[in-house]
Protein backbone atom coordinates (compact mmCIF):
# COMPACT_ATOMS: atom_id res chain seq x y z
CA UNK A 1 0.00 0.00 0.00
CA UNK A 2 1.31 3.65 -1.33
CA UNK A 3 0.99 6.27 1.76
CA UNK A 4 0.58 9.52 0.29
CA UNK A 5 2.34 12.49 2.54
CA UNK A 6 1.42 15.92 2.44
CA UNK A 7 2.86 19.07 3.85
CA UNK A 8 0.85 20.31 6.99
CA UNK A 9 -1.49 23.96 5.75
CA UNK A 10 0.07 26.99 7.07
CA UNK A 11 -0.95 30.33 7.46
CA UNK A 12 0.85 32.00 4.58
CA UNK A 13 -1.27 29.19 2.74
CA UNK A 14 -4.07 30.79 2.54
CA UNK A 15 -4.83 33.39 -0.56
CA UNK A 16 -8.57 34.67 -1.39
CA UNK A 17 -9.94 35.58 -4.57
CA UNK A 18 -13.51 36.19 -5.75
CA UNK A 19 -14.29 33.55 -7.96
CA UNK A 20 -12.11 30.31 -8.21
CA UNK A 21 -12.33 28.10 -11.53
CA UNK A 22 -11.50 24.38 -11.30
CA UNK A 23 -10.43 23.58 -15.33
CA UNK A 24 -8.27 25.65 -17.88
CA UNK A 25 -10.46 24.46 -20.41
CA UNK A 26 -12.65 26.55 -22.82
CA UNK A 27 -14.99 26.79 -20.78
CA UNK A 28 -13.31 27.79 -17.80
CA UNK A 29 -10.92 29.90 -19.95
CA UNK A 30 -13.90 32.02 -21.42
CA UNK A 31 -15.31 32.47 -17.68
CA UNK A 32 -12.09 33.86 -16.57
CA UNK A 33 -11.76 35.84 -19.48
CA UNK A 34 -15.38 37.44 -18.94
CA UNK A 35 -15.08 37.69 -15.00
CA UNK A 36 -11.42 39.22 -15.88
CA UNK A 37 -13.54 42.33 -18.18
CA UNK A 38 -15.24 43.34 -15.54
CA UNK A 39 -12.89 43.20 -12.77
CA UNK A 40 -13.24 40.40 -10.63
CA UNK A 41 -10.42 38.90 -8.69
CA UNK A 42 -10.51 35.25 -10.24
CA UNK A 43 -7.94 32.53 -10.19
CA UNK A 44 -8.18 29.20 -12.65
CA UNK A 45 -6.92 25.97 -11.36
CA UNK A 46 -6.08 22.82 -13.74
CA UNK A 47 -4.46 19.51 -12.81
CA UNK A 48 -2.36 19.37 -16.14
CA UNK A 49 0.79 21.20 -16.68
CA UNK A 50 -0.27 22.59 -20.01
CA UNK A 51 -2.84 23.18 -22.00
CA UNK A 52 -4.26 19.65 -24.26
CA UNK A 53 -2.28 20.62 -27.29
CA UNK A 54 -4.42 18.07 -29.62
CA UNK A 55 -8.07 18.94 -31.36
CA UNK A 56 -11.46 17.67 -29.77
CA UNK A 57 -13.78 19.53 -30.38
CA UNK A 58 -13.87 20.58 -34.48
CA UNK A 59 -17.53 23.01 -34.35
CA UNK A 60 -18.21 26.32 -33.53
CA UNK A 61 -20.83 27.71 -33.92
CA UNK A 62 -22.11 31.43 -34.35
CA UNK A 63 -23.01 32.02 -30.69
CA UNK A 64 -19.77 30.78 -29.40
CA UNK A 65 -18.02 33.21 -31.89
CA UNK A 66 -20.41 35.92 -30.78
CA UNK A 67 -18.91 35.09 -27.21
CA UNK A 68 -16.02 35.40 -28.01
CA UNK A 69 -16.66 39.07 -29.47
CA UNK A 70 -17.75 39.90 -26.30
CA UNK A 71 -14.74 38.58 -25.00
CA UNK A 72 -12.23 41.25 -27.39
CA UNK A 73 -10.86 37.90 -28.53
CA UNK A 74 -12.54 36.92 -31.63
CA UNK A 75 -10.38 38.20 -34.13
CA UNK A 76 -7.59 36.33 -33.34
CA UNK A 77 -9.26 32.79 -32.95
CA UNK A 78 -10.86 33.72 -36.87
CA UNK A 79 -7.22 31.95 -38.33
CA UNK A 80 -7.91 28.80 -36.81
CA UNK A 81 -11.54 28.55 -38.29
CA UNK A 82 -13.39 27.21 -41.11
CA UNK A 83 -16.11 29.36 -42.23
CA UNK A 84 -19.72 28.02 -43.66
CA UNK A 85 -18.50 24.88 -43.18
CA UNK A 86 -20.96 22.27 -44.81
CA UNK A 87 -22.07 18.93 -43.38
CA UNK A 88 -23.00 15.98 -46.24
CA UNK A 89 -24.63 12.79 -44.90
CA UNK A 90 -24.28 10.02 -47.61
CA UNK A 91 -25.15 6.56 -47.52
CA UNK A 92 -23.71 3.47 -47.95
CA UNK A 93 -23.13 3.84 -51.62
CA UNK A 94 -21.56 7.31 -50.97
CA UNK A 95 -25.01 8.99 -52.35
CA UNK A 96 -26.44 12.27 -50.26
CA UNK A 97 -29.46 11.51 -47.85
CA UNK A 98 -28.76 15.10 -46.10
CA UNK A 99 -26.96 18.22 -46.31
CA UNK A 100 -26.50 21.42 -43.55
CA UNK A 101 -25.44 24.31 -45.10
CA UNK A 102 -26.60 27.26 -43.68
CA UNK A 103 -25.83 30.36 -45.30
CA UNK A 104 -27.27 33.32 -43.27
CA UNK A 105 -25.55 35.19 -40.10
CA UNK A 106 -28.23 36.36 -37.89
CA UNK A 107 -26.02 36.58 -34.60
CA UNK A 108 -23.37 38.36 -36.95
CA UNK A 109 -21.16 35.41 -37.84
CA UNK A 110 -20.98 32.04 -40.21
CA UNK A 111 -23.89 29.64 -38.27
CA UNK A 112 -20.99 26.15 -38.79
CA UNK A 113 -17.23 26.46 -38.26
CA UNK A 114 -14.77 24.12 -38.18
CA UNK A 115 -11.62 25.39 -35.74
CA UNK A 116 -8.47 23.93 -34.44
CA UNK A 117 -9.35 23.45 -30.43
CA UNK A 118 -5.65 23.50 -28.85
CA UNK A 119 -5.36 27.27 -30.74
CA UNK A 120 -8.43 28.32 -30.06
CA UNK A 121 -7.89 27.33 -26.23
CA UNK A 122 -4.68 29.22 -26.45
CA UNK A 123 -6.18 32.20 -27.86
CA UNK A 124 -8.11 32.46 -24.82
CA UNK A 125 -5.81 31.74 -22.37
CA UNK A 126 -3.24 34.52 -23.97
CA UNK A 127 -6.50 37.13 -22.93
CA UNK A 128 -6.10 36.46 -20.10
CA UNK A 129 -2.33 38.64 -19.84
CA UNK A 130 -4.59 41.40 -20.25
CA UNK A 131 -6.10 41.12 -16.78
CA UNK A 132 -4.31 42.17 -13.46
CA UNK A 133 -6.76 39.87 -11.83
CA UNK A 134 -6.94 36.76 -13.35
CA UNK A 135 -4.31 34.16 -12.61
CA UNK A 136 -3.91 30.87 -14.43
CA UNK A 137 -2.35 27.93 -11.68
CA UNK A 138 -0.98 24.42 -13.16
CA UNK A 139 -0.58 21.07 -11.56
CA UNK A 140 -3.34 22.18 -8.84
CA UNK A 141 -5.81 19.38 -8.22
CA UNK A 142 -9.06 20.16 -6.53
CA UNK A 143 -8.96 17.67 -2.99
CA UNK A 144 -11.47 19.21 -1.22
CA UNK A 145 -14.15 22.03 -0.36
CA UNK A 146 -16.38 23.68 2.12
CA UNK A 147 -18.84 26.68 2.41
CA UNK A 148 -19.83 29.12 5.01
CA UNK A 149 -22.22 31.87 5.00
CA UNK A 150 -18.82 33.92 3.63
CA UNK A 151 -17.78 31.89 0.68
CA UNK A 152 -16.23 28.78 0.14
CA UNK A 153 -12.66 27.36 1.45
CA UNK A 154 -11.12 25.36 -0.91
CA UNK A 155 -7.94 22.59 -0.62
CA UNK A 156 -5.70 22.35 -3.90
CA UNK A 157 -2.74 20.21 -4.06
CA UNK A 158 -0.10 20.90 -6.14
CA UNK A 159 2.13 18.57 -8.02
CA UNK A 160 4.48 17.88 -5.65
CA UNK A 161 1.84 16.76 -2.81
CA UNK A 162 1.34 20.05 -0.83
CA UNK A 163 -1.91 21.41 0.50
CA UNK A 164 -2.62 24.98 0.38
CA UNK A 165 -6.30 26.70 0.58
CA UNK A 166 -7.43 29.25 -1.55
CA UNK A 167 -10.49 31.51 -0.09
CA UNK A 168 -13.43 32.46 -2.49
CA UNK A 169 -16.71 33.99 -2.74
CA UNK A 170 -17.52 31.45 -5.26
CA UNK A 171 -16.63 28.25 -7.37
CA UNK A 172 -17.09 27.06 -10.37
CA UNK A 173 -16.27 23.33 -11.93
CA UNK A 174 -14.87 23.54 -15.64
CA UNK A 175 -13.41 20.42 -15.16
CA UNK A 176 -15.38 17.82 -17.72
CA UNK A 177 -17.05 14.57 -17.76
CA UNK A 178 -15.17 13.10 -14.54
CA UNK A 179 -15.64 16.54 -12.60
CA UNK A 180 -14.28 16.21 -9.12
CA UNK A 181 -15.93 19.43 -8.42
CA UNK A 182 -19.30 17.72 -9.12
CA UNK A 183 -18.30 14.64 -7.10
CA UNK A 184 -17.06 17.07 -4.04
CA UNK A 185 -20.57 18.60 -4.48
CA UNK A 186 -22.51 15.52 -4.42
CA UNK A 187 -24.58 16.31 -8.04
CA UNK A 188 -26.37 13.36 -9.60
CA UNK A 189 -24.80 12.94 -13.23
CA UNK A 190 -27.69 11.44 -14.98
CA UNK A 191 -28.50 9.88 -18.21
CA UNK A 192 -27.01 6.91 -20.35
CA UNK A 193 -23.67 6.15 -21.72
CA UNK A 194 -23.82 4.05 -25.36
CA UNK A 195 -22.52 0.95 -25.67
CA UNK A 196 -21.25 2.08 -29.28
CA UNK A 197 -17.55 2.99 -29.42
CA UNK A 198 -16.17 4.92 -31.71
CA UNK A 199 -11.95 5.20 -33.39
CA UNK A 200 -11.20 8.46 -33.86
CA UNK A 201 -7.98 9.52 -35.60
CA UNK A 202 -6.54 12.75 -36.72
CA UNK A 203 -3.71 13.38 -39.02
CA UNK A 204 -2.05 16.73 -40.69
CA UNK A 205 -1.16 17.54 -43.74
CA UNK A 206 -4.94 16.09 -44.62
CA UNK A 207 -4.80 13.59 -47.38
CA UNK A 208 -7.96 14.46 -48.69
CA UNK A 209 -7.92 18.36 -48.74
CA UNK A 210 -11.90 18.59 -49.12
CA UNK A 211 -12.88 21.17 -46.97
CA UNK A 212 -15.85 20.32 -45.63
CA UNK A 213 -17.34 17.27 -43.33
CA UNK A 214 -18.44 13.71 -44.43
CA UNK A 215 -21.07 11.69 -41.98
CA UNK A 216 -21.62 8.23 -44.07
CA UNK A 217 -24.26 6.39 -42.75
CA UNK A 218 -23.19 3.14 -44.01
CA UNK A 219 -24.53 0.22 -42.55
CA UNK A 220 -21.37 -1.55 -42.95
CA UNK A 221 -19.55 0.76 -41.11
CA UNK A 222 -21.06 3.92 -40.35
CA UNK A 223 -17.94 6.91 -40.63
CA UNK A 224 -17.00 10.59 -40.13
CA UNK A 225 -14.54 12.59 -42.11
CA UNK A 226 -13.61 16.17 -40.74
CA UNK A 227 -11.78 18.89 -42.48
CA UNK A 228 -10.32 20.90 -39.79
CA UNK A 229 -8.01 24.27 -40.35
CA UNK A 230 -4.67 24.16 -41.09
CA UNK A 231 -4.08 20.76 -42.93
CA UNK A 232 -5.85 18.75 -40.36
CA UNK A 233 -8.42 16.34 -40.53
CA UNK A 234 -10.48 13.75 -38.33
CA UNK A 235 -11.55 10.45 -39.64
CA UNK A 236 -14.01 8.91 -36.92
CA UNK A 237 -15.25 5.25 -37.51
CA UNK A 238 -17.52 2.76 -35.40
CA UNK A 239 -16.29 0.22 -33.86
CA UNK A 240 -18.12 -3.04 -34.29
CA UNK A 241 -19.53 -5.42 -31.79
CA UNK A 242 -16.56 -8.26 -31.04
CA UNK A 243 -13.90 -5.44 -31.78
CA UNK A 244 -12.17 -4.45 -29.03
CA UNK A 245 -10.43 -1.46 -27.92
CA UNK A 246 -7.07 -2.85 -28.32
CA UNK A 247 -7.46 -4.21 -31.45
CA UNK A 248 -9.45 -0.43 -32.86
CA UNK A 249 -5.96 0.87 -32.02
CA UNK A 250 -3.93 -1.28 -33.29
CA UNK A 251 -1.87 0.30 -36.33
CA UNK A 252 -3.29 -2.38 -38.85
CA UNK A 253 -6.35 -1.60 -38.28
CA UNK A 254 -5.72 2.25 -37.95
CA UNK A 255 -5.00 1.48 -41.54
CA UNK A 256 -7.13 -0.69 -42.75
CA UNK A 257 -10.30 1.61 -41.48
CA UNK A 258 -8.17 4.60 -43.65
CA UNK A 259 -7.98 2.42 -46.76
CA UNK A 260 -11.27 3.04 -48.77
CA UNK A 261 -10.45 6.73 -48.21
CA UNK A 262 -6.66 7.54 -48.41
CA UNK A 263 -4.84 6.42 -51.41
CA UNK A 264 -1.72 5.87 -49.08
CA UNK A 265 -2.29 4.86 -45.40
CA UNK A 266 1.88 4.55 -44.79
CA UNK A 267 2.41 8.03 -45.05
CA UNK A 268 -0.11 9.47 -43.07
CA UNK A 269 1.24 11.86 -40.08
CA UNK A 270 -1.26 10.89 -37.58
CA UNK A 271 -1.68 12.93 -34.71
CA UNK A 272 -3.13 10.85 -32.31
CA UNK A 273 -5.90 7.58 -32.41
CA UNK A 274 -8.21 7.36 -29.29
CA UNK A 275 -11.22 4.96 -28.60
CA UNK A 276 -14.45 7.06 -27.67
CA UNK A 277 -17.94 6.24 -26.32
CA UNK A 278 -20.50 9.12 -26.74
CA UNK A 279 -22.56 9.95 -23.33
CA UNK A 280 -26.13 11.77 -22.74
CA UNK A 281 -25.72 12.95 -19.45
CA UNK A 282 -26.73 15.98 -17.44
CA UNK A 283 -26.25 17.06 -14.10
CA UNK A 284 -28.86 16.66 -11.08
CA UNK A 285 -28.01 20.24 -10.24
CA UNK A 286 -25.88 23.12 -12.11
CA UNK A 287 -25.66 25.24 -8.49
CA UNK A 288 -25.26 24.56 -4.71
CA UNK A 289 -25.14 27.32 -2.92
CA UNK A 290 -21.38 29.22 -3.52
CA UNK A 291 -20.40 25.92 -5.97
CA UNK A 292 -21.08 26.09 -9.56
CA UNK A 293 -20.86 23.25 -12.59
CA UNK A 294 -20.17 24.45 -16.54
CA UNK A 295 -19.74 22.25 -19.30
CA UNK A 296 -18.86 18.90 -19.53
CA UNK A 297 -18.51 18.75 -15.82
CA UNK A 298 -22.44 20.06 -16.02
CA UNK A 299 -24.11 17.91 -19.54
CA UNK A 300 -22.16 15.50 -22.02
CA UNK A 301 -23.98 14.87 -25.19
CA UNK A 302 -22.89 12.90 -28.42
CA UNK A 303 -20.92 14.52 -31.02
CA UNK A 304 -23.25 14.39 -33.99
CA UNK A 305 -24.20 18.37 -33.92
CA UNK A 306 -20.93 19.37 -32.52
CA UNK A 307 -22.54 21.12 -29.70
CA UNK A 308 -20.94 19.66 -26.97
CA UNK A 309 -17.91 22.48 -26.75
CA UNK A 310 -20.62 25.01 -28.00
CA UNK A 311 -22.87 24.42 -24.80
CA UNK A 312 -20.07 24.91 -22.73
CA UNK A 313 -19.50 28.34 -23.94
CA UNK A 314 -23.31 29.11 -23.52
CA UNK A 315 -22.77 28.30 -19.87
CA UNK A 316 -20.08 30.80 -19.76
CA UNK A 317 -21.63 33.85 -21.12
CA UNK A 318 -24.67 32.88 -19.14
CA UNK A 319 -22.95 32.56 -16.07
CA UNK A 320 -20.67 35.19 -16.35
CA UNK A 321 -22.37 38.68 -16.32
CA UNK A 322 -24.45 37.16 -13.49
CA UNK A 323 -21.33 36.59 -11.30
CA UNK A 324 -19.87 39.88 -12.09
CA UNK A 325 -23.13 41.69 -11.57
CA UNK A 326 -23.49 40.08 -8.24
CA UNK A 327 -19.91 40.47 -7.51
CA UNK A 328 -19.73 44.04 -8.35
CA UNK A 329 -22.90 44.49 -6.10
CA UNK A 330 -25.24 45.41 -8.96
CA UNK A 331 -27.19 42.26 -7.93
CA UNK A 332 -28.64 40.42 -5.46
CA UNK A 333 -27.25 36.43 -4.98
CA UNK A 334 -30.65 35.40 -5.95
CA UNK A 335 -29.89 36.24 -9.86
CA UNK A 336 -27.32 33.29 -9.79
CA UNK A 337 -30.14 30.58 -9.06
CA UNK A 338 -31.66 31.82 -13.12
CA UNK A 339 -28.21 29.98 -14.52
CA UNK A 340 -29.73 26.81 -13.74
CA UNK A 341 -32.80 27.57 -14.67
CA UNK A 342 -31.97 29.30 -17.89
CA UNK A 343 -29.18 26.69 -19.12
CA UNK A 344 -30.57 23.08 -18.17
CA UNK A 345 -33.30 23.06 -20.41
CA UNK A 346 -31.45 24.44 -23.48
CA UNK A 347 -28.42 22.05 -22.57
CA UNK A 348 -31.10 18.73 -22.43
CA UNK A 349 -32.52 19.98 -25.58
CA UNK A 350 -28.91 19.70 -27.42
CA UNK A 351 -28.58 16.50 -25.37
CA UNK A 352 -32.01 14.94 -26.94
CA UNK A 353 -31.32 16.18 -30.41
CA UNK A 354 -27.52 15.07 -30.25
CA UNK A 355 -28.73 11.34 -29.56
CA UNK A 356 -31.40 11.33 -32.34
CA UNK A 357 -28.88 12.67 -34.91
CA UNK A 358 -26.61 9.47 -33.94
CA UNK A 359 -29.20 7.10 -33.98
CA UNK A 360 -30.37 8.65 -37.43
CA UNK A 361 -26.71 7.68 -38.85
CA UNK A 362 -25.51 5.13 -37.01
CA UNK A 363 -27.86 1.93 -37.70
CA UNK A 364 -25.89 -1.16 -39.00
CA UNK A 365 -28.85 -2.75 -40.04
CA UNK A 366 -29.32 -2.72 -43.69
CA UNK A 367 -33.44 -2.59 -44.03
CA UNK A 368 -33.08 0.09 -41.08
CA UNK A 369 -30.49 2.08 -42.79
CA UNK A 370 -32.42 1.82 -46.19
CA UNK A 371 -35.53 3.05 -44.66
CA UNK A 372 -33.98 5.64 -43.52
CA UNK A 373 -32.26 6.71 -46.90
CA UNK A 374 -35.76 6.44 -48.14
CA UNK A 375 -37.51 8.38 -45.76
CA UNK A 376 -34.65 11.36 -46.48
CA UNK A 377 -34.57 10.64 -49.83
CA UNK A 378 -38.57 12.12 -49.90
CA UNK A 379 -37.47 14.80 -47.51
CA UNK A 380 -35.31 16.37 -49.85
CA UNK A 381 -37.93 16.64 -52.49
CA UNK A 382 -40.39 18.91 -50.52
CA UNK A 383 -38.70 22.09 -50.63
CA UNK A 384 -39.46 23.82 -47.34
CA UNK A 385 -38.70 20.67 -45.36
CA UNK A 386 -35.38 20.31 -47.03
CA UNK A 387 -34.44 24.56 -46.51
CA UNK A 388 -35.63 23.53 -42.84
CA UNK A 389 -32.67 20.50 -42.62
CA UNK A 390 -30.43 22.45 -44.91
CA UNK A 391 -30.89 26.32 -42.80
CA UNK A 392 -30.65 24.19 -39.50
CA UNK A 393 -33.70 25.46 -38.45
CA UNK A 394 -33.78 22.20 -36.40
CA UNK A 395 -31.12 23.51 -33.89
CA UNK A 396 -32.46 24.01 -30.95
CA UNK A 397 -32.13 28.00 -30.10
CA UNK A 398 -31.99 29.66 -26.30
CA UNK A 399 -35.47 30.91 -25.18
CA UNK A 400 -35.72 31.89 -21.87
CA UNK A 401 -39.65 30.66 -20.52
CA UNK A 402 -38.12 31.79 -16.43
CA UNK A 403 -34.81 33.53 -15.28
CA UNK A 404 -33.49 37.03 -15.72
CA UNK A 405 -36.52 37.55 -18.00
CA UNK A 406 -40.47 39.70 -17.74
CA UNK A 407 -42.67 38.06 -20.32
CA UNK A 408 -45.70 40.62 -19.94
CA UNK A 409 -48.86 39.82 -20.00
CA UNK A 410 -50.50 38.24 -22.71
CA UNK A 411 -47.36 37.42 -24.38
CA UNK A 412 -47.47 35.71 -27.61
CA UNK A 413 -44.43 32.80 -26.70
CA UNK A 414 -44.35 31.72 -30.54
CA UNK A 415 -44.19 36.03 -31.80
CA UNK A 416 -42.18 37.41 -28.52
CA UNK A 417 -38.30 38.11 -28.38
CA UNK A 418 -38.17 37.99 -24.25
CA UNK A 419 -35.84 35.30 -23.94
CA UNK A 420 -34.14 35.42 -27.20
CA UNK A 421 -31.00 36.02 -28.43
CA UNK A 422 -31.05 39.46 -30.59
CA UNK A 423 -30.06 39.75 -34.34
CA UNK A 424 -26.14 40.94 -34.89
CA UNK A 425 -26.66 42.77 -38.09
CA UNK A 426 -23.62 45.66 -39.11
CA UNK A 427 -24.63 49.26 -38.63
CA UNK A 428 -23.25 52.51 -38.35
CA UNK A 429 -22.88 55.08 -36.02
CA UNK A 430 -21.62 58.75 -36.70
CA UNK A 431 -17.98 58.25 -35.51
CA UNK A 432 -18.18 54.04 -36.91
CA UNK A 433 -19.47 52.15 -40.28
CA UNK A 434 -19.78 49.18 -40.81
CA UNK A 435 -19.72 47.39 -37.38
CA UNK A 436 -21.03 44.56 -35.64
CA UNK A 437 -23.92 45.93 -33.08
CA UNK A 438 -22.62 44.50 -30.60
CA UNK A 439 -19.69 46.37 -31.00
CA UNK A 440 -21.56 49.07 -30.02
CA UNK A 441 -24.38 47.78 -27.57
CA UNK A 442 -20.90 47.22 -25.33
CA UNK A 443 -20.43 44.71 -22.38
CA UNK A 444 -22.94 45.32 -20.45
CA UNK A 445 -26.42 46.41 -20.37
CA UNK A 446 -28.54 48.18 -23.31
CA UNK A 447 -31.80 49.49 -23.72
CA UNK A 448 -32.71 49.95 -27.10
CA UNK A 449 -35.85 51.96 -28.83
CA UNK A 450 -36.54 51.88 -32.43
CA UNK A 451 -37.23 55.28 -33.75
CA UNK A 452 -37.36 56.62 -30.10
CA UNK A 453 -34.83 58.49 -27.41
CA UNK A 454 -34.99 55.55 -24.63
CA UNK A 455 -34.60 58.26 -22.14
CA UNK A 456 -37.52 59.80 -22.99
CA UNK A 457 -39.66 56.70 -22.70
CA UNK A 458 -37.74 55.69 -19.22
CA UNK A 459 -38.41 58.99 -17.55
CA UNK A 460 -36.12 60.47 -15.13
CA UNK A 461 -36.48 57.67 -12.60
CA UNK A 462 -35.54 54.80 -14.41
CA UNK A 463 -33.54 56.61 -16.44
CA UNK A 464 -31.31 57.49 -13.22
CA UNK A 465 -31.60 53.84 -12.09
CA UNK A 466 -30.17 52.23 -15.33
CA UNK A 467 -27.25 54.90 -15.86
CA UNK A 468 -26.39 54.04 -11.97
CA UNK A 469 -26.24 50.14 -13.37
CA UNK A 470 -24.10 51.30 -16.34
CA UNK A 471 -26.61 50.54 -18.90
CA UNK A 472 -26.09 51.66 -22.70
CA UNK A 473 -28.62 53.54 -24.36
CA UNK A 474 -29.44 52.83 -28.10
CA UNK A 475 -31.66 54.64 -30.35
CA UNK A 476 -32.01 53.01 -33.48
CA UNK A 477 -32.94 55.01 -36.93
CA UNK A 478 -32.75 54.57 -40.57
CA UNK A 479 -29.60 55.27 -41.70
CA UNK A 480 -31.09 58.22 -43.31
CA UNK A 481 -31.49 60.04 -39.79
CA UNK A 482 -28.52 58.90 -38.64
CA UNK A 483 -27.13 62.44 -38.54
CA UNK A 484 -30.22 64.20 -37.78
CA UNK A 485 -29.09 66.00 -34.25
CA UNK A 486 -32.62 67.74 -32.62
CA UNK A 487 -33.73 64.75 -30.69
CA UNK A 488 -30.12 64.10 -29.27
CA UNK A 489 -30.16 63.21 -25.62
CA UNK A 490 -25.99 62.95 -24.16
CA UNK A 491 -26.37 59.70 -23.12
CA UNK A 492 -27.88 58.07 -26.00
CA UNK A 493 -26.05 56.29 -29.20
CA UNK A 494 -27.23 57.18 -32.29
CA UNK A 495 -27.11 53.92 -34.43
CA UNK A 496 -27.76 53.85 -38.24
CA UNK A 497 -29.76 50.73 -39.59
CA UNK A 498 -27.22 49.89 -42.48
CA UNK A 499 -28.51 46.94 -43.73
CA UNK A 500 -32.14 47.43 -42.83
CA UNK A 501 -31.88 44.33 -40.94
CA UNK A 502 -33.24 46.15 -37.65
CA UNK A 503 -36.49 47.28 -39.22
CA UNK A 504 -37.12 44.25 -40.91
CA UNK A 505 -36.98 42.62 -37.10
CA UNK A 506 -38.84 45.65 -35.32
CA UNK A 507 -41.51 45.31 -38.88
CA UNK A 508 -42.17 41.44 -37.23
CA UNK A 509 -42.58 42.41 -33.69
CA UNK A 510 -45.05 44.28 -32.23
CA UNK A 511 -42.22 45.63 -29.42
CA UNK A 512 -39.96 48.41 -30.15
CA UNK A 513 -38.26 49.18 -26.92
CA UNK A 514 -35.56 46.06 -25.81
CA UNK A 515 -33.99 45.74 -22.53
CA UNK A 516 -30.47 43.81 -23.67
CA UNK A 517 -28.76 41.69 -21.25
CA UNK A 518 -24.82 41.42 -21.27
CA UNK A 519 -25.32 37.90 -23.23
CA UNK A 520 -27.40 39.64 -25.73
CA UNK A 521 -30.58 38.08 -24.44
CA UNK A 522 -33.52 40.19 -24.71
CA UNK A 523 -34.85 40.45 -20.89
CA UNK A 524 -37.91 42.53 -21.65
CA UNK A 525 -39.45 44.01 -24.88
CA UNK A 526 -42.48 46.28 -25.21
CA UNK A 527 -44.22 48.88 -26.86
CA UNK A 528 -42.79 52.23 -26.28
CA UNK A 529 -45.40 53.50 -23.75
CA UNK A 530 -44.56 51.13 -21.35
CA UNK A 531 -40.65 51.03 -21.13
CA UNK A 532 -40.93 52.77 -17.79
CA UNK A 533 -43.26 50.31 -15.96
CA UNK A 534 -41.73 47.04 -17.99
CA UNK A 535 -38.19 48.90 -16.23
CA UNK A 536 -39.26 48.89 -12.96
CA UNK A 537 -40.41 44.99 -13.30
CA UNK A 538 -36.89 44.02 -14.44
CA UNK A 539 -34.87 45.78 -11.78
CA UNK A 540 -36.74 43.15 -9.68
CA UNK A 541 -36.77 40.49 -11.86
CA UNK A 542 -32.96 40.34 -11.97
CA UNK A 543 -32.84 40.93 -8.61
CA UNK A 544 -30.82 44.37 -9.28
CA UNK A 545 -29.56 46.67 -6.88
CA UNK A 546 -30.63 49.84 -7.60
CA UNK A 547 -28.98 51.89 -5.61
CA UNK A 548 -25.36 51.37 -6.41
CA UNK A 549 -23.47 52.86 -8.75
CA UNK A 550 -21.45 49.94 -11.30
CA UNK A 551 -19.06 50.82 -13.70
CA UNK A 552 -18.18 48.18 -15.85
CA UNK A 553 -14.58 48.01 -16.83
CA UNK A 554 -14.35 48.24 -20.73
CA UNK A 555 -12.62 44.84 -22.21
CA UNK A 556 -9.19 45.87 -22.78
CA UNK A 557 -7.20 44.58 -26.32
CA UNK A 558 -5.61 41.37 -26.55
CA UNK A 559 -2.39 41.42 -25.07
CA UNK A 560 0.52 41.19 -27.93
CA UNK A 561 3.26 38.17 -27.96
CA UNK A 562 6.60 39.11 -26.95
CA UNK A 563 9.37 39.03 -28.71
Amino acid sequence: MTVKVVRPLRTRDRDSVDVLIVGAGPVGLTMANILGGHGVRTRVIDSRSELIDYPRGVGLDDESLRGFQGIGLAEGILPHTVPNQIMRFVNGKGGMIAEIAPTGEPFGWPRRNGFVQPLVDAELLKGLERYEKVDVQWSRRLESFSENSGGIAATVEDEGGGMSVVEARYLIGCDGGRSATRHLMGASFDGTTSSTRWLVIDVRNDPLGAPNIYVGADPKRPYVSVSIAHGIRRFEFMVLPGESDERAEDPEFVQAMLAPFVPNTSDLDIIRQRVYTHHSRIAGAFRKGRVFLAGDAAHLMPVWQGQGYNSGIRDAVNLGWKLAAVINGVAEDALLDTYDVERRGHASAMIDLSTRVGKIISPTNRTVALARDLVFGALSNVPALKRYIMEMRFKPMPRYERGAVVHGPGTDARTSPVGRLFIQPKVDTRLREDVRLDDVLGPWFAIASWNNDPVTLLGPEQFEVWKRLGAQFISFRPNTQLNWPDQDHPDVEIVGDRSGALKAWFDEHEESTLFLRPDRCVAGACIAQNTASLSRSLTTALSLTTGVRHAPSALLPLAQPTA
